[in-house]
């Protein structure tokens, strides 16, 4: 198996899915709200394509918090960006196959200063300047989230459907119910922006992500070897069965796939296959 040459190739493809995806975004933030622009790559030259400007330059983390898309197209963008995830984290599995990382020594713990022993810890303490913390930068999570299956959704009646019980006064003023919601409702997109700029952050620096993942493999062998076995811990990064939001069960190259499975579904089975390989190896090397 050519790991090098697929990841390259499935990385190319995972480009031009996030451009699509932040052409539809800016297609949409133009005619919903207040004139904001879903705006993630520079514009330097306004005859510049599109690819070319996104190839180039990285994701801008600057995004307007004040930026709403319309529920079809916000619900299209997402259909396509978890399966995106899931395939770019596969693809950094993958290419840090062969990585090997050396941690630091763990840090002594500092013991509790005088002042905070016996009777002198129980005195009040002045108050206490909080420094300001940093604006907070979304990265590609390295895991993929866990299944929930003891998860009940809970079930509420929508409001347009609510049953009108008006009681018995007949001087009561009717309120009319409100109308059922509609796919050009506006919906806030702060957070899938955000998720976009973390997908083409991964992208633009897939060594380092690689790199990344070398440090969890190394601080989680460690934790096992210190502390054994311990419920609650995530051994792998890839979870049982199909992987998110994926169509195809495995990667079968040159077969033929009916009108449903995308591109990004294709994508994602590969790169799936190539994930489970390189942690095979590492394991049984």
């Amino acid at each position: 198996m050519d790991g090098r040459a697929a990841i390259e190739r499935n990385w190319e493809a995972l480009k031009r899915i996030l451009v699509t995806l932040v052409a539809m975004a800016e297609m949409g933030a133009g005619g919903v709200g207040a004139g904001g622009q879903f705006t993630f790559f520079p514009r330097k030259d306004a005859a510049a394509s599109r690819l070319v400007l996104a190839e180039k330059s990285k994701l801008s983390p600057a995004l307007n918090p004040a930026l709403s898309l319309p529920r079809h197209l916000y619900l299209a963008i997402l259909r396509l960006l978890r399966p995106a995830e899931a395939a770019a984290r596969r693809l950094i599995i993958a290419a840090a196959r062969g990585i090997v990382v050396t941690l630091p020594p763990l840090r002594p713990r500092k013991p509790k200063p005088a002042t905070l022993r016996g009777p002198r810890a129980f005195l009040p303490k002045g108050p206490k300047k909080r420094p300001k913390p940093a604006p907070r930068t979304l990265s590609l999570s390295l895991l993929d989230p866990p299944r929930r299956p003891f998860h009940v959704p809970r079930r509420a009646v929508p409001a347009h459907a609510a049953p009108r019980i008006l009681g018995l006064d007949f001087g009561a003023t009717y309120r009319p119910l409100p109308p059922p919601p509609s796919s050009n409702d506006p919906i806030d997109a702060a957070r899938l922006g955000q998720r976009l700029a973390a997908l083409g952050a991964a992208l633009d620096d897939l060594p380092g992500q690689a790199q990344r993942f070398a440090r969890w493999q190394a601080r989680r062998d460690a934790a096992i070897a210190r502390d054994g076995p311990v419920s609650g811990r995530r051994v792998s990064a890839l979870r049982r069965g199909r992987p998110p939001g994926g169509r195809l069960s495995r990667y079968e190259p040159g077969a033929t796939h009916p009108g449903k499975i995308r591109e990004v579904d294709e994508i994602l089975a590969h790169a799936h296959a190539l994930a489970v390989y390189a942690l095979d190896r590492r394991d049984t090397s």
